[in-house]
């Protein structure tokens, strides 16, 4: 057994896509209305304790998030006080000068808020990113959004294609190397082994188009204006208590933080 599938699953892995995708929109709005840094970095800490408890990351995600999250804020931080206009941040601080060039404290507060706005914007992301199957997806927009299946089921079938390219491309190195020819380094020899793998490529994916159109004309795609569904994705009452109560979370986060500050 894998540890990944030896690992209990959180509860978010059983909610309905739409409802994790549903569920942050009130709270992205809010970050990104926000000027202040304590809005986006309540919405951060309140969707990491989502994440902790409800998805229940690896030990490398996890130490991504505790770790690597707070780290990417410094540097963006740093960054963006760095490119702000000095004339409309509060000069009152200088925290370096070299030469002419003096960076305030006014602008690392505003890289602080851009650099937090982000990393707020992505942790609400992973709430859907790291528990959703996108096969699953798709079939929730067709189900409940109306989406015409031609479209989704052929996103999903191009969206399929990823996967089947990567192991296409390591067999081909993998031939290439076997054929003694895959084992120079360099830059040439990366563009050479580039070039060589293109037209193998498009010969493995166009044989795989072919067989997925013959499979999707074998199962009447496209013949009915609607079809059936053999894999239903279920919108249960647990999906409408998760999107009442992280909605009333992130209403009570805003007016905790609006009136603190």
């Amino acid at each position: 057994m894998s540890a990944a599938s030896g690992r209990a699953r959180g509860f978010l892995h059983g909610l309905n896509p739409l409802v994790k995708v549903a569920a942050p929109l009130p709270a992205m709005i809010g970050v990104l209305v926000s000027r202040d840094p304590a809005t986006p970095l309540a919405v951060v800490v309140l969707t990491l304790l989502v994440l902790v408890v409800g998805a229940r990351p690896s030990a490398r995600m996890t130490l991504i998030l505790v770790l690597g999250l707070p780290l990417a804020v410094v540097v963006g931080a740093l960054g963006f006080g760095a490119w702000s206009n000095p004339a409309a941040v509060d000069r009152s601080v200088i925290l370096v000068e070299l030469g002419a060039y003096r960076f305030y404290l006014g602008s690392l507060a505003v890289g602080l808020a851009a650099s937090l706005r982000l990393a707020a914007l992505l942790t609400l992301a992973l709430i859907a990113g790291l528990t959703t199957d996108g096969a699953d997806f798709v079939r929730s927009t067709v189900q409940y959004l109306r989406v015409p299946y031609r479209i989704g089921y052929t996103a999903l079938a191009a969206y399929r294609f990823v996967p089947r390219f990567r192991r296409d491309i390591d067999l081909i190195r993998q031939a290439h190397r076997v054929r003694g020819t895959g084992g120079r380094r360099g830059p040439g020899a990366a563009v050479g082994r580039f070039t060589g793998s293109i037209v193998p490529l498009l010969a493995g994916a166009i044989r795989h188009a072919e067989r997925v159109a013959l499979a999707m004309d074998a199962r009447a795609f496209g013949a009915h204006p609607t079809r059936t569904e053999r894999h239903i994705v279920p919108l249960r009452v647990r999906d409408g208590f998760f999107v009442a109560a992280f909605w009333a979370a992130t209403a009570v986060v805003l007016v905790v933080v609006g009136l603190a500050s």
